[in-house]
């Protein structure tokens, strides 16, 4: 049965906290604790969880925002669950962010932390809802309000994150199939198949093949398993056909052999896709190629504010995917979110997020793109081109007048076979203009005006050319710190490796860290804040002491009269 916690409202008057010493306690109300406390804990709405449980009178639930908050502590932190109980259960700091004051309250089992993880999961496959990653954007947008952090321009990137799976080679991967489809069949199946399996399974996968040398050797064995796996798919498939271990065994074949005039043929590695599986322990992992290094495992992108203005950037929004994802892809989706809960203007990224498809979601949701960088072949400079000349467009985005760099505006219309669209420039303006050799409009052959001819897609892409030309220092300025966010939110995950599966999972672990990441922000925020008034109080109490200066010249005069009198009575020199 579900039941909000608010008794951390009412603290004890005898508890753990309150008998440290007045400057211990003060300490701990400042620290990482406090701030979690205050700007993340008690803003979690615990309603949306209700759905989780039971409406029937039954044992109350643990309390969600505990458990929201291990899960926000164990991936900002790098904690294992063991190491993340034992804190939970003995650590002050601890308690005291998730606001119990005494170390024997909420008691409960590690279990319960699976069984929590277990039902959102669950919910997120039956409804397409992460309730952890909603609950992350509601209590960030309480702290954009309170804090009044502006949010109309913020930046983007994306980053390879890899899952906690093994770099495992095809070989590798088919025999290991096989050794958990045979253990899930009955007695009789395994015994009246065990020509097949012995072969493969007599050993783990690992040593199997450890024992493969050489191309040759492999490609062999890789054709020897793919017969095998082929006749036990024949076989299996009335009783097993909707076991996972089969379904997973079904799809490495799938992927891997493929049957041509009824003769089985191992695939090469050029013929793989990209979302091919790459680990049987984690299903929705991809491979992907960045450079010259090679993934396995998934992409993050992650949002934050970026106002100069701003005294606090806060991240917003974190996505995670396979790591074949476009960015352009993860922008399309992570936009109309944005736009709604921040009212984001101007977005700040690189050149991987630019495409004729995401200008029309941009204009869409209103929304100003300013990129570092250009995808595509660059212009050559010693000439005019496109991106030098302005064009203003509709709300539509077709282009309506156009601008030269000379500064003379004439309208744009489509072309004759409609494919793209032209512009007219004045013979008489462009017959003296001093940068006519290297203008792109070109002298028509029946009138004499100048025709600047252009598609689309070229449209676009020279006008996100301009942006990123006309903004070049601020957009480099405002989007290379969220490479400094992206390595704060991965710090954690040594070698960017989660200690997760799945991608439900590993969505989990990144947003509880950006949680972390909000909360140390804020934390160093407040600390400053509080260095600022400490500062100006005591610039205020220096302006007093020139008051007192009379007094402690009156009292030194004094003193030395005193000192003079003294050595007269006694006869000696005061020097």
């Amino acid at each position: 049965m579900f039941r909000k916690n608010t008794q951390h409202l009412q603290p004890a008057v005898i508890s753990a906290a309150s008998e440290l010493p007045e400057k211990q306690r003060k300490r701990l109300e400042n620290s990482w604790a406090g701030t979690f406390y205050k700007e993340f804990f008690c803003r979690i709405d615990e309603e949306p969880f209700a759905v989780l449980y039971s409406d029937k009178d039954s044992r109350p639930n643990v309390p969600v925002n505990v458990l929201l908050g291990l899960e926000a502590l164990k991936a900002g932190f790098g904690l294992s669950d063991e190491e993340l109980y034992a804190r939970y259960c003995y650590d002050l700091q601890v308690r005291y962010a998730l606001g119990y004051d005494r170390l024997g309250d909420g008691d409960f089992e590690i279990r319960t932390l699976y069984y929590f993880r277990e039902r959102l999961s669950r919910y997120n496959s039956e409804q397409g809802i992460n309730l952890l990653e909603k609950a992350f954007e509601q209590v960030t947008d309480q702290q954009i309000t309170a804090l009044k952090v502006r949010t109309g321009m913020q930046r983007m990137d994306s980053t390879q994150i890899a899952s906690n799976i093994v770099s495992a080679s095809r070989l590798h991967l088919m025999v290991e199939s096989l050794i958990r489809v045979e253990r899930i069949l009955s007695e009789a199946d395994r015994e009246r198949l065990k020509d097949i399996f012995t072969p493969f399974t007599s050993d783990s996968a690992g040593h199997y093949t450890y024992r493969v040398k050489g191309k040759e050797a492999v490609r062999e064995h890789m054709q020897q398993i793919g017969e095998a796996i082929y006749a036990l798919l024949q076989e299996l498939r009335p009783e097993y056909e909707e076991e996972s271990a089969y379904q997973v065994m079904s799809r490495l074949f799938t992927e891997n052999f493929s049957i041509e005039e009824n003769i089985l043929r191992s695939k090469e590695n050029a013929e793989l896709n990209s979302d091919s599986l790459q680990s049987v322990d984690d299903l929705e992992a991809s491979f992907r190629t960045k450079g010259r290094k090679q993934y396995k495992g998934y992409v993050s992108n992650i949002t934050e504010t970026c106002d100069p203005e701003n005294e606090l950037q806060l991240v917003t929004k974190v996505q995670v995917a396979p790591n074949n994802t476009d960015d352009t892809q993860l922008l399309a989706e992570a936009l109309p979110d944005l736009k709604e809960r921040t009212g984001i203007e101007k977005l700040y990224t690189d050149g991987g997020y630019g495409s004729p498809e995401m200008d029309k979601v941009l204009r869409k949701n209103e929304v100003r793109q300013i990129q570092t960088g250009i995808r595509g072949r660059k212009p050559n400079e010693k000439k005019l081109n496109l991106s030098d000349f302005d064009i203003k467009q509709a709300k539509s985005g077709k282009p309506t007048c156009i601008t030269c760099p000379q500064s003379q505006v004439v309208s744009v219309q489509p072309s004759n076979q409609k494919k793209g669209y032209v512009a007219h420039f004045d013979a008489g303006i462009c017959q003296g203009c001093p940068l006519v050799k290297i203008c792109p409009a070109q002298k028509g052959k029946r009138d004499t005006n100048w025709h600047l001819r252009f598609s689309e897609p070229q449209m676009h892409v020279s006008q996100r050319r301009r942006r990123n030309k006309k903004h070049k220092d601020e957009a480099h300025n405002l989007r290379a710190a969220v490479e400094a966010t992206v390595r704060q939110v991965k710090h954690p995950f040594p070698a960017s490796k989660l200690p997760v599966r799945g991608r439900f999972r590993m969505n989990c672990m990144m947003v509880g860290s950006a949680m972390m990441t909000n909360v140390k922000r804020i934390s160093r925020y407040l600390d400053l804040k509080r260095e600022q008034v400490m500062v100006q109080k005591q610039g205020q109490e220096g302006q007093k002491k020139p008051e007192s200066a009379p007094l402690l010249s009156l009292l030194l005069y004094s003193k030395l009269n005193f000192l003079l009198f003294l050595a007269n009575s006694l006869r000696i020199s005061p020097v």
